[in-house]
């Protein structure tokens, strides 16, 4: 069976109304037509690099490419888990958890989007709690970050409401415009704090020695 070679195609993340696992190649592909369909107003660019202003097809192929390399390029010292997203089975989304050095230092960061038709619908902030209960509750992380520029107030309010703090600016250069990065931390305390979420994890085990979390994982503060 895969699972016995690679167990992360087990893990499974269940909220109310989602899930989020690796996704089979048919969902791989539902996930690239959706950016093909739009994510974000075309005027707007919420991503660092990109890569929604490519061509239809070659915007298709990027999203398959992403996520065979993060599989290939795996290891317990580096590692980034694109997920799918699903609501009664559709493909929505995606939803990223990465680590470097984990085992080290106890810190998650995350990546998301959504199809334009799912957005304002609360799933973004479902499916960001998601991960965060795996890093906390399943990895025992000790802080997860996130960023987000300033005109994206969608995933700025997300933030907000699963206890992440500011934590500084950065800048870049997007679209050959200046755009301020906000960057934002969350500790175990907070987000056990701000937990309204209830998140399932199933598959997990196995799959430790690959996030480099091979230690009994604490229990979150209640």
């Amino acid at each position: 069976m895969l699972t016995d070679h690679w167990p992360l195609a087990g893990l499974r993340l269940t909220t109310p109304r989602l899930e989020l696992r690796l996704p089979a190649d048919e969902e791989l592909a539902e996930l690239a037509d959706l950016a093909v369909a739009g994510v974000h107003p075309p005027e707007e660019m919420p991503f660092l690099v990109p890569w929604t202003d490519l061509p239809p097809a070659e915007r298709a192929r990027s999203v398959l490419q992403y996520h065979w390399r993060c599989r290939a390029a795996w290891t317990p010292a580096d590692w980034s888990l694109p997920l799918v997203v699903l609501m009664d089975g559709r493909v929505v989304g995606t939803q990223a958890v990465n680590a470097r050095d984990f085992a080290v230092v106890r810190q998650t960061g995350s990546g998301s989007w959504l199809g334009a038709r799912y957005q304002r619908q609360g799933i973004g902030t479902e499916m960001r709690a998601a991960i965060l209960h795996l890093a906390f509750e399943g990895l025992g992380a000790e802080e997860a970050v996130s960023s987000a520029f300033a005109h994206n107030t969608a995933s700025l309010t997300v933030s907000k409401k699963l206890g992440y703090e500011h934590d500084g600016i950065a800048h870049h250069a997007v679209r050959d415009r200046r755009v301020t990065d906000h960057r934002l931390r969350v500790t175990r305390a907070r987000w056990a704090a701000h937990r309204t979420v209830p998140v399932s994890l199933t598959g997990l085990e196995p799959c430790l020695p690959l996030f480099g979390a091979v230690t009994p994982t604490p229990r979150a503060a209640r």
